[in-house]
C-alpha cells in the first residue's frame, strides 16, 4: 500500500500502478478517436488547456516584467486579468467536479474509486494555492518585486500540472470505459 506523503499532490510524481489500471487499458494517444470520446470529455479537456495556457502566460509575462521587457503599466492589466480569470475558473472547475461529476463518477468503477478522494485531496492542496497565487499577484500589483512572484508561479506550473494530468489519467479513462455522459 502506498503512503499518504508519497501521494501528496506536493510530492508525487505520477499515479500509483493500482489507479493506472485504466489509463493502461486506454492510453492516451487513444482517446480522442474512442466512441465514448463525446462532447463532455472534449469540453472538460479543452478546460484543462485554458488552464495550462492561462499559466503559460502568467508565467511568460512575469518574466518579461522581470528581465524588464515589459512595463509596469502594460504588465499590471495582464496580470489582474489573467490570474483573475486563472483562479476564479479553477475554482469554480473544482467545485463542479467536487460537488457535480466526482460522485457520479466514482462509481462507475471501483478499481479507481479512491482515486477520486486522491483528486479531492488536490483540490484542497490546490485551495491553499490558489490564495497563495492570489496573494502574490496582489502583491505586484502594489508594487512588490516580480521574481519571486515568477517563482511562485512556476512552482504552482508544477503542481497544477501534476494535478491536471493525473485527474486526466483517471477521469477519462472512466468515461471511456464506461460510456458515461454527464
Amino acid at each position: 500500500m502506498t503512503d499518504q506523503t508519497t501521494l501528496a499532490l506536493d510530492t508525487r510524481d505520477g499515479l500509483p500502478d493500482t489507479l493506472r489500471v485504466l489509463v493502461e487499458q486506454y492510453p492516451r494517444e487513444t482517446w480522442q478517436s474512442h466512441s465514448n470520446f463525446g462532447q463532455l470529455v472534449q469540453f472538460w479537456m479543452q478546460r484543462h488547456m485554458m488552464f495550462r495556457r492561462l499559466l503559460r502566460q502568467l508565467q511568460e509575462d512575469a518574466r518579461a516584467r522581470a528581465e524588464g521587457d515589459m512595463g509596469f503599466e502594460a504588465y499590471a492589466p495582464r496580470l489582474s486579468q489573467y490570474a483573475g480569470t486563472l483562479l476564479n475558473e479553477l475554482h469554480g472547475h473544482h467545485q463542479i467536479e467536487d460537488h457535480h461529476y466526482f460522485p457520479k463518477l466514482v462509481t462507475l468503477d471501483a478499481r479507481v474509486a479512491h482515486g477520486f478522494d486522491l483528486l479531492e485531496s488536490d483540490h484542497e492542496a490546490m485551495d491553499g494555492l490558489l490564495h497563495s497565487v492570489a496573494q502574490g499577484a496582489n502583491s505586484v500589483l502594489q508594487g512588490a518585486e516580480v521574481s519571486p512572484f515568477s517563482a511562485q508561479l512556476d512552482r504552482f506550473a508544477t503542481l497544477l500540472e501534476r494535478h491536471l494530468t493525473d485527474e486526466e489519467e483517471i477521469i477519462v479513462p472512466v468515461i471511456l470505459n464506461s460510456g458515461f455522459r454527464g
